[in-house]
């Protein structure tokens, strides 16, 4: 009877149509093999093992992976609730019948596998958790514009790679607010700002200018950390990329999640083909508009773009005019903030912080002068030379 049953299972898993892509899964992968291996005793338990083997590198609860799984993944049913479509009657009953097909195959136990192996030796188990795969993906569907979908789903931070492929960042900056000292008016504009894109508000594109080393990077990815769970993601595109922006916008635009498209350190020669790819999604050209991304850069320089006095006195004919449309860049974005290097107070006071949050105990006399001579050694104040000085006591301890 239990055999009969465990096949069962596996037809039930080689008929799903919405969530077929679970079937590549390892771990679903090797339960199927199971499910259909030879009636001999030693293909049995070597199979049963195997599965095992692989719940374990996933956690040792097979039902919470699956569960996992069903969440995480990236079907025609989820991608029609996510761009506020209503499904066929059609696909919704069968995302229905399949979920009820996953939640029975979430309960299967140890014992349940075991049993139809003819060996009496040791055999490992598996962690049994109790979930609720269909109301879980119901409640994760109703509110898609916080959870997302597919590797939107798990990752919080992304990059485009040289292929113009969207990917995510398994290791992401973990950078919070609370770690960044001072320069607070600067980072409640962002944060308003990004409050109002993920609300459905008008939010603005914005530009942080400023010397290097007073967190622009910092403070752009430490609001994305902090707003991940209102449905907000981070994709780096380089400058060099920019001409595949509208590209990525037409990719994002149906996605439920928020997006803040983010380029770090940017700065253009005049003739620099990537300015004119900026401009236009700036000024919000057809093919560049969506409601669902911000623009948000870094540059070292006020004007985005290096000026040569060869260029100022070029032969244009309309140079006027060209200059102004260069200088006039940095304008096109909705909101800009400058970050200036602190002064000595507030670079002894983030010192003093961030020497406070890592418990180090120095007195403050000499700490000051050390940090001071460090800045010195740096080139100049900043909050990165602060966060570098005090990382460098930590190793000294």
């Amino acid at each position: 009877m239990r055999a009969v049953k465990l096949k069962e299972i596996y037809t039930n898993l080689l008929s799903l149509a919405v969530f077929p892509k679970l079937l590549e899964d390892s771990v679903v992968l090797a339960l199927c093999e199971y499910l259909c291996a030879e009636d001999d005793t030693d293909m049995r338990v070597s199979e049963y093992a195997n599965f095992v083997s692989k719940v374990f590198s996933c956690g040792s609860s097979f039902a919470k992976h699956l569960q996992n799984l069903v969440n995480d993944d990236e079907n025609v049913y989820i991608r029609t609730i996510g761009a506020g479509k209503t499904p066929s009657v059609a696909l919704e009953k069968a995302v229905n019948a399949e979920l009820d097909i996953l939640q029975s195959v979430s309960e299967i136990t140890p014992e349940l596998l075991k049993a139809n192996i003819d060996y009496c030796g040791y055999l490992p188990d598996f962690d049994v958790e109790k979930v609720n795969i269909p109301d879980e993906y119901r409640y994760r569907c109703n509110n898609v514009n916080r959870f997302g979908f597919g590797i939107y789903s798990k990752y919080k931070m992304f990059y485009l790679d040289d292929d113009r492929c969207i990917v995510p960042v398994k290791n992401p900056d973990s950078i919070t607010l609370s770690e960044l000292v001072d320069y607070k008016n600067e980072q409640n504009v962002i944060i308003e700002n990004t409050l109002a894109l993920l609300e459905g508000k008008p939010a603005a594109n914005i530009l942080l200018t400023g010397d290097a080393g007073t967190g622009k990077s910092s403070t752009i990815k430490a609001v994305a950390n902090e707003l991940y769970g209102k449905g907000l993601r981070i994709l780096e595109v380089r400058k060099e990329q920019l001409y595949a922006l509208p590209e990525i916008l037409d990719q994002l635009s149906e996605n439920p999640l928020k997006f803040i498209i983010f380029v770090d350190d940017l700065s253009f020669r005049e003739d620099d083909d990537n300015f004119g790819a900026l401009k236009a999604i700036l000024e919000g050209s057809v093919s560049a508009r969506s409601g669902n991304v911000v623009i948000y850069a870094t540059s070292n320089r006020r004007h985005l773009v290096k000026e040569t006095f060869s260029g100022r006195e070029g032969d244009d004919v309309h140079r006027n005019d060209t200059m102004q449309e260069i200088l006039s860049l940095s304008a096109r974005f909705g909101i800009h903030l400058s970050f200036y290097k602190p002064n000595r107070e507030t670079y002894l006071h983030i010192v003093t912080h961030l020497a406070n949050e890592k418990g180090i105990s120095v007195p403050k006399d000499e700490m000051y002068v050390l940090a001071e001579r460090f800045a010195l050694e740096k080139g100049g104040r900043s909050a990165r030379a602060a966060k570098q000085f005090v990382d460098s006591l930590i190793t000294k301890r």
